[in-house]
């Protein structure tokens, strides 16, 4: 049996997580995806909110960018979404709507069966999100033998062509191998490989091209790409490479200080917020364009976990602020078919 045959009759035959959590009826219909509303992370007694009211929408089959400089809060809401919060952190208010169903709500069994299965997640270092004791054919066959109670032989000839499908030479020879023993792009793959094993509807990508060299970076975005293309999967990819966004995603959230300040498609070319032409500006040049750009830093800081703010939270580092961005916090403005937190557009 093939992986595609065996998601095909894996569909027919309906071997997805029970009737409780199951998709209502009515989103069925809909191409929508994830729906997140004013998600908030806190820490301790809620004194520290590094993620403040997120709003993100995703559809199935598009690839949704999620940027903004470390320490914004992009990992923490991705961790929010598959109940990966680290030790003290909590959601104390907000939604996460998979498929009809609110996360948060569910019990924790359910929220298990939901993610590897319907929900995917591609780890920001490779090396640390592998055992390193376990083969790469234990970690990705014990995926067909979990979720699917898959006997040893029939769960291994499925995990030698989904190894095949990223990309890897020899599947048996890798299946076989300790990731001590593969590349970093290599070892993307083997996760890659993991987090679409069950053809999920929604892969949440943290940062995976980080710690590879552009070439193999490249590769890696384009094998995501073309698969979850292929399977009409929604993507959450969350980067710093801005230019790898902008022949990927479909739309952008450009995050910072726990807030969705612009969400646009044409952030390299007409920027909206000051943030995000601030990181534009920022971009290095494109080696094959030959360009004598100048690299233009963002003055200043990010707030940090004591700093508060009435306003704007990049105000401090405007150029572009005025009297209400120290008065109160700007809602999101719609502009065309975009949306931006900034009081200077406010009158569109």
């Amino acid at each position: 049996m093939t992986v595609d045959s065996y998601l095909k009759s894996a569909l027919a035959l309906k071997k997805y997580p029970p009737s409780a959590i199951e998709p209502k009826k009515d989103t069925e219909k809909s191409t929508l995806l994830l729906d997140i509303r004013n998600l908030s992370v806190a820490f301790g007694k809620g004194d520290y909110l590094p993620v403040k009211g997120v709003d993100l929408i995703l559809a199935k089959g598009e690839v949704a960018g999620l940027v903004g400089e470390s320490g914004s809060g992009k990992s923490l809401a991705a961790f929010s979404l598959m109940g990966l919060l680290p030790f003290g952190a909590r959601v104390p208010n907000g939604e996460i709507i998979f498929k009809g169903l609110d996360l948060i709500k569910l019990a924790p069994k359910e929220r298990r069966a939901l993610c590897g299965k319907q929900m995917g997640m591609i780890f920001q270092e490779p090396l640390t999100a592998l055992n390193p004791v376990l083969t790469i054919g234990e970690q990705v066959s014990e995926i067909f033998r979990y979720h699917e109670h898959m006997k040893k032989k029939e769960a291994r000839e499925l995990s030698y062509e989904l190894l095949s499908q990223v990309g890897l030479p020899n599947p048996k020879a890798a299946y076989s191998s300790y990731p001590h023993r593969f590349s970093g792009g290599m070892r993307q793959r083997v996760v890659i490989a993991m987090a679409l094993a069950l053809n999920p509807d929604l892969v949440i990508a943290d940062e995976p091209t980080t710690a590879l060299d552009p070439t193999i970076a490249l590769q890696i975005t384009r094998l995501l790409h073309k698969l979850t293309k292929e399977r009409n999967t929604g993507v959450l990819f969350i980067t710093h490479n801005l230019r790898i966004l902008s022949s990927l995603a479909y739309k952008v959230f450009v995050m910072y200080a726990g807030l969705i300040l612009e969400e646009t498609g044409q952030f390299l070319k007409d920027p909206l917020h000051p943030y995000t032409r601030a990181l534009v500006d920022a971009l290095p040049p494109n080696p094959s364009e030959k360009s004598t750009k100048a690299l233009i830093p963002i003055p200043g800081q990010g707030p940090g976990p004591a700093d508060k703010f009435k306003g704007c939270p990049f105000e401090p580092r405007c150029t572009m602020s005025f009297a209400p961005c120290t008065e109160s916090l700007p809602p999101l403005f719609k502009v065309d078919e975009r949306s931006v937190r900034c009081f200077r557009y406010g009158s569109c």
